[in-house]
């Protein structure tokens, strides 16, 4: 599975980003310890960011282009970094675990069954293993979210199977257990289109016990 045009665009344009989006990054992986799996690490960018008590990131992205960006950002760098091909959905088959934390980083957003992402990665995590989540949302204001869903379609096609109204920080709660969460709003660009894609979360969580 690949969208190999739209990971070149989506490359440029977070890079071009990266900057504007430094402090949320930062915000997203503080705190962190031990081996941290990164669920679609795209090109890397969250890369410079883990703090020096992570041990091991292991990012597993399914785009090619992508996944060699990737590791040439975690290449002679600390912590220690891996980039393995594998669809988010079917991760517990291709990461030897357990790890102590799991990120989401604009992500699962474009995931095909966001459900079965979050069991997969559950599979893998030690007990109480800590789970970051950064993502663009499903808008809390109806205008946006009639917008959303009406651009839905189109929006999946060009942009990798990017959903802009899929309400992501309820489907995390279903399977974690979410200590912090706050919304934002971040649109760098013009708000006609990227309007749909600027309701943004991030969130702090954990494994829950069985």
């Amino acid at each position: 599975m690949g969208h190999p045009i739209f990971a070149r665009i989506y490359a440029r344009r977070s890079v071009a980003e990266a900057r504007l989006q430094e402090e949320y990054r930062r915000e997203l992986l503080a705190g962190l310890s031990g081996r941290v799996l990164e669920i679609g690490c795209g090109n890397g960018l969250n890369f410079g960011y883990y703090p020096p008590d992570v041990t091991e990131v292991v990012g597993v992205e399914p785009e090619e282009y992508l996944r060699r960006q990737a590791r040439r950002a975690g290449s002679g760098t600390s912590p220690r970094f891996s980039v393995v091909d594998g669809r988010a959905e079917t991760v517990s088959e291709v990461v030897d675990g357990p790890f102590d934390g799991a990120v989401f980083s604009l992500v699962l957003c474009s995931v095909t069954d966001p459900l079965a992402v979050l069991r997969e990665v559950k599979a893998v995590l030690n007990e109480g293993a800590s789970i970051r989540v950064y993502e663009h949302v499903a808008s809390d204001d109806a205008r946006t979210a009639r917008c959303q869903r009406l651009f839905a379609p189109v929006w999946r096609r060009v942009a990798g199977g990017c959903r802009p109204d899929r309400d992501t920080l309820a489907l995390v709660r279903s399977e974690f257990e979410i200590t912090e969460a706050r919304g934002f709003d971040f649109c760098p660009g013009p708000r006609v289109p990227l309007g749909i894609v600027a309701p943004h979360i991030l969130a702090k969580g954990e494994l829950r016990p069985d």
